[in-house]
């Protein structure tokens, strides 16, 4: 089943057009991604401020407000060079929607870094996303939080790929993903090499690696399987 879209809360209601200009002002942005911004982007809209004065949930260092911003696509979607240059500009976290259709054809997904705040520019991980929906489905309310950080933990994690463990936190969580999907890439990698390999010997060795790492994967991505007890696995 794929993660919901949200319901936003109407007090946190922002309602701005951003022009796209204005994120040529706070990043350095190089003439490729403008390009991709002018030929991706319809409009970006500034849609939803969550925040305490909004929400009435206490923000800290890590995530002083939480910034919603739908994105227009004007054909199919918009690249991730574009959503990271939008994240870098803008100093808190943001949930993009991204829209695309319209009619009965209108459909959105919603996509997120996790962005840790801190220097001179934010660290993010990779972009995570729901699958497409219908621009009308029902929307699901916020997860529960007593923080503006724990709500940003709780959306972030309804759309991780792998099911969270007891105890762990987004950022254990997200470390975890990354491990695994540099697992499916050699996997894939080491199934290329053995349909490839001529030589017994080498296809034995092939066999055993490619053993090992969905052995090592499986547990990675085992929501029970405490990290003390991953199997172990070298580059």
């Amino acid at each position: 089943m794929s993660p919901p879209l949200y319901r936003w809360p109407a007090t946190a209601r922002f309602g701005r057009v951003v022009p796209k200009t204005k994120f040529y002002e706070h990043a350095a942005i190089s003439a490729t991604v403008r390009e991709k911004v002018v030929s991706d982007v319809r409009r970006i809209t500034w849609a939803y401020k969550l925040a305490d004065e909004t929400i009435h949930l206490r923000g800290d260092d890590a995530v002083p407000e939480i910034q919603v911003f739908t994105i227009d696509a004007k054909e199919d979607d918009v690249s991730g060079d574009v959503l990271t240059a939008i994240d870098k500009a803008i100093p808190f976290p943001i949930i993009f929607e991204i829209n695309r259709g319209s009619g009965e054809h209108a459909c959105t997904r919603m996509v997120a870094a996790h962005k840790r705040l801190g220097g001179t520019t934010p660290r993010l991980s990779a972009y995570l996303t729901t699958a497409w929906q219908p621009a009308d489905a029902p929307r699901a309310p916020l997860p529960p939080a007593l923080s503006l950080a724990g709500l940003y933990a709780g959306l972030l994690m309804s759309v991780l790929p792998i099911t969270t463990r007891p105890g762990e936190d987004v950022s254990e969580a997200m470390g975890r993903m990354d491990q695994a999907r540099k697992l499916e890439r050699e996997i894939a990698n080491l199934e290329k090499r053995l349909r490839s390999e001529p030589q017994l010997n080498r296809k034995v060795e092939l066999r055993r690696l490619l053993r090992a790492r969905t052995a090592a994967l499986a547990a990675l991505t085992n929501p029970v399987t405490l990290k003390t007890e991953d199997a172990p696995w070298t580059s």
